[in-house]
């Protein structure tokens, strides 16, 4: 591991060499994929440097132990001798998990999909409770969120929802929410008080910038059309839907919050590149779980991951089997509990694979 660390420290000194070239710096592309790759290196080095720091300390607290000390400064460098190692012992930890492999996604922001599945009225209702909970979530976490495209029913849920989540390390917190969520409840339209199942579905897709995937104009179809309510009515005179279709996928996007046709196209591009790069990628991780299935992940998108028990205020995660009695706080956007857990669940996974040189 240190002789990787040793070649991390002379990759992240060539990366800052390189960002200062003016070569560089005039190639847009090449210049934003070194400052990433320097972002995604700088907190290993720094710790590499801080455990390499408290090492050298150890070294010389001991050397003063073996010389002739007198007893008040001998106890003193005992208990910094002590204290150093500890640190020590923190640093491998830290720098264990720093060099696990990288999800090159974690940095970016989101686009969420939320779709009621089964359950009619309830499992709409139910998804606007979820966007709700991702909403608070992310104002807590000081990111911002954007509605792009909503079907809003008329009791006040979703059919879908389509937004998007920005900030610092969007991805590496929400990517474990993919996947059918089960809500078991009373719905208010039930008059026998009996406890319903519905689910709806959430979608989560790294944002994918420009630089990364570059749609080409020839693989997309532009489809322009009027904008219409509930019902099918006109809610704008003028042209200003748009649909697009990414031929080679056959992924179809329809945008039409806006009044704008522009600013509905600006909207449908985003959604369709993150779209088309998820798919890429979720291709990638098939062929990946077909040799190794990880019981933390992003893949299987119709697996059932979570349940919301109304009567008994209980959440459950299925993946890693943690129940919490704390429903109203989550659905409240008080997810970290969960969230960390599941880190640490992919961590724990991901740890035991590198001890068994899976990686």
């Amino acid at each position: 591991m240190f002789d990787q660390l040793e070649s991390v420290l002379g990759r992240y000194e060539e990366l800052n060499e390189l960002l200062s070239d003016p070569d560089v710096i005039s190639d847009t592309k090449r210049f934003m994929q070194l400052s990433k790759e320097e972002a995604n290196l700088r907190e290993t080095v720094a710790t590499y440097k801080n455990y390499k720091a408290v090492v050298e300390g150890i070294s010389e607290t001991e050397e003063m132990l073996n010389e002739n000390l007198e007893p008040e400064m001998a106890e003193m460098a005992k208990e910094e001798l002590a204290d150093l190692k500890g640190q020590k012992d923190e640093l491998e930890e830290k720098i264990k998990i720093l060099m696990l492999p990288k999800d090159e996604n974690d940095d970016k922001n989101i686009i969420m999909e939320i779709r009621g599945a089964a359950g009619g009225d309830e499992a709409q209702l139910f998804a606007g409770d979820l966007f709700s909970m991702y909403q608070r979530y992310a104002e807590a976490q000081g990111w911002k969120t954007e509605v792009m495209n909503a079907n809003i029913t008329g009791i006040g849920g979703y059919k879908e929802i389509t937004f998007m989540i920005t900030g610092n390390n969007v991805y590496s917190k929400l990517k474990y929410e993919s996947g059918a969520h089960r809500v078991q409840r009373v719905p208010s339209t039930e008059s026998q008080g009996r406890v319903h199942t519905s689910t709806a579905t959430v979608v989560v897709m790294p944002e994918a910038e420009e630089v990364e995937l570059d749609l080409a104009d020839k693989d997309i179809r532009t489809d322009i059309y009027h904008a219409s309510g509930a019902g099918g009515q006109h809610v704008n005179k003028t042209a200003s839907a748009v649909r697009l279709t990414h031929l080679p996928t056959g992924i179809v996007v329809a945008m039409q919050d806006e009044r704008s046709q522009i600013k509905n196209r600006e909207k449908a591009m985003k959604v369709l590149r993150a779209r088309v790069y998820d798919q890429i990628q979720q291709e990638a991780q098939s062929e990946y779980d077909a040799e190794r299935k990880s019981a933390i992940g992003t893949g299987d998108r119709s697996e059932r991951i979570r349940t919301y028990n109304f009567p008994q205020n209980r959440v459950t995660d299925h993946r890693i089997g943690l129940t919490i009695q704390k429903l109203d706080k989550i659905l409240g956007g008080e997810l970290d509990e969960i969230i960390d857990a599941l880190i640490l669940a992919d961590q724990t996974s991901k740890l035991e694979k590198l001890k068994n040189n899976e990686y």
